[in-house]
């Protein structure tokens, strides 16, 4: 899918662009920022009979009714009626083909071969008691029930006022808050996503060990199963009877949150190498551009990342499926070939009990951006995964324990993603969108990624990186895999900080529980 990735560096911005991905695809997209109109004639003698919005595909060839429209050099729908040289490819003209049978997959039958290792990267972090590497130099203050969200929230600004500039040495104080614990069905047998989300959440190794829980007491979540340790200094409830008042509630805290700090502050960053990163990588506001620029340029970083020795997780199960015979194939063995079926499996069974399907995942912007469907989409969204084999498969909530390319397996939401790849042990997340987002995260900075310079340039102060210059032609992929890798280094140092937390962008946590409530 290298073919025709850029055209020439000489490229004039104002002549019509198009970029066709493979060589057998009859479509391609529309480069130039506002579309092109209808009567556009393009270099290789097409006259354009509509106007073709950006990121959106015209047909190269003649399509007859029921004949597939392809694009990647795969089957991204049928032709609903005959489209015409030169004709608008839009969404409604487009037939969804059915998913892909999963007890028909090819499993490890491609498995790249081992790259070239990539030796004397490093980067600045904190090592942890446990081995661990983290990157920023956090305390964290998890909630065992939402009832105490806010008595929390109160401590952690007088926290923030009163100790914090006490401790240059540790960079935040953040509260991991959630809606989970009170009326629920703690024993259903999905109940063991959220429950292990938190608890590896507190393993994160940007936390340090030194977490702390706040409980109400009635809960049904007992703030002990969320603790790394069974230590009681790091846990209160406020129902306990020491606590006489609000203001009792808030000194506690405050004390207690005072000689974690202590402990922080005695951190310093070191060199450590590469091979200790935990990166996580996500989509969010995808496009047509996605598959294009944004997401091969993340995934020649992660192929780098990998040949560093580094762990690597992809994710959003949705987002893969329609594209997972890909992906068993480059599986490093049967058992994880079989491993990323399960997962497939296991949430089609739940978006069935939902009444819905895969289809759901395309939202309207990605369809204002040129993603016809969830076809269209997901082939663009693997791409993030690089070349490498796929040495692991870790469900909804587990923690990593291996190292190399990794599918987590989780909801696509970016807030659940998210979540869920903090509690895998993910210290950074690289986040590709087309129509933009503000996202961030408290618990580990976020680098995002544009698909497009006109998105760069219009929210200069929230992108971090542009990989639309690879579609302007001002740069190739793997220049602009070298320049993320190095910005990867960089954050994870200190040496830069993300967007989002120069504003201090933080999105919420949110689990993905699919047990009932009460």
């Amino acid at each position: 899918m290298n073919e025709a990735m850029a055209p020439p560096k000489a490229a004039n911005a104002y002549a019509p662009r198009t970029i066709k991905l493979n060589a057998r695809d009859n479509v391609a997209i529309v480069v130039n920022d506002f579309g092109l109109p209808a009567g556009t004639r393009l270099a290789d003698g097409i006259t354009l009979r509509q106007f073709v919005p950006q990121g959106h595909k015209l047909a190269l060839a003649e399509i007859a009714k029921d004949q597939p429209i392809i694009r990647y050099g795969e089957i991204i729908g049928y032709a609903i009626d005959t489209i015409a040289i030169g004709d608008w490819v839009e969404e409604a003209r487009i037939h969804m083909p059915d998913a892909p049978e999963l007890d028909r997959l090819d499993i490890a039958t491609a498995i790249p071969p081992p790259q070239e290792p990539l030796t004397g990267y490093t980067f600045e972090g904190f090592r942890n008691p446990d081995g661990s590497v983290g990157i920023k130099n956090i305390l964290a203050i998890s909630t065992s029930v939402q009832c105490v969200a806010g008595t929390l929230e109160f401590a952690i600004k007088k926290i923030k006022a009163e100790l914090l500039p006490r401790y240059a040495n540790v960079d935040d104080v953040v509260a991991v808050t959630h809606g989970y614990g009170c009326g629920v069905a703690i024993n259903a047998p999905d109940a063991y996503i959220p429950i292990r989300t938190l608890q590896n959440i507190a393993k994160n190794p940007n936390f340090g060990g030194e977490v702390m829980v706040v409980g109400l007491g009635c809960e049904k979540l007992a703030p002990e199963r969320l603790l790394p340790t069974n230590d009681p200094a790091s846990m209160m409830r406020l129902q306990d009877e020491g606590n006489q008042s609000f203001g009792d509630m808030v000194d506690t805290i405050v004390t207690m949150a005072d000689a974690r700090l202590k402990v922080l502050n005695q951190r310093k960053r070191e060199t450590v190498p590469a091979s200790e990163l935990v990166i996580g990588l996500q989509c969010g506001g995808s496009d047509a551009f996605s598959g294009v620029t944004a997401n091969p340029a993340l995934g020649f970083a992660s192929d780098l990342l990998v040949r560093a020795g580094a762990t690597v997780m992809f994710s959003e199960v949705t987002e893969v499926r329609d594209a997972i015979e890909l992906l068993t194939r480059r599986a490093a063995s049967e058992d994880v070939g079989r491993a990323l079926v399960r997962e497939m499996d296991w949430y089609d069974a739940y978006l069935a009990r939902g009444g819905a399907d895969r289809s759901a995942n395309t939202t309207p912007g990605n369809k204002k951006g040129g993603l016809a469907n969830i076809v269209e989409k997901s082939l663009g969204s693997i791409v993030k995964s690089g070349s490498s084999a796929i040495t692991g498969v870790i469900g909804p909530g587990e923690r990593a324990t291996t190292k190399g390319l990794l599918f987590a397996a989780t909801p696509a939401s970016d807030f659940i993603c998210g979540t869920l790849q903090l509690a895998a042990g993910m210290q950074m997340q690289i986040f590709t969108t087309g129509r933009g987002t503000p996202y961030g995260l408290a618990q580990a900075p976020v680098i995002k990624v544009s698909t497009r310079t006109e998105l760069a340039k219009r929210w200069s102060d929230l992108i971090d990186f542009d990989a639309g210059r690879i579609a302007s032609g001002e740069m190739t992929i793997e220049e602009a895999g070298w320049e993320l890798f190095q910005l990867i280094l960089d954050v994870a140092s200190g040496r830069k900080q993300v967007w989002a937390d120069k504003w201090g962008l933080h999105n919420d946590l949110v689990l993905f529980n699919p047990a009932p409530v009460t």
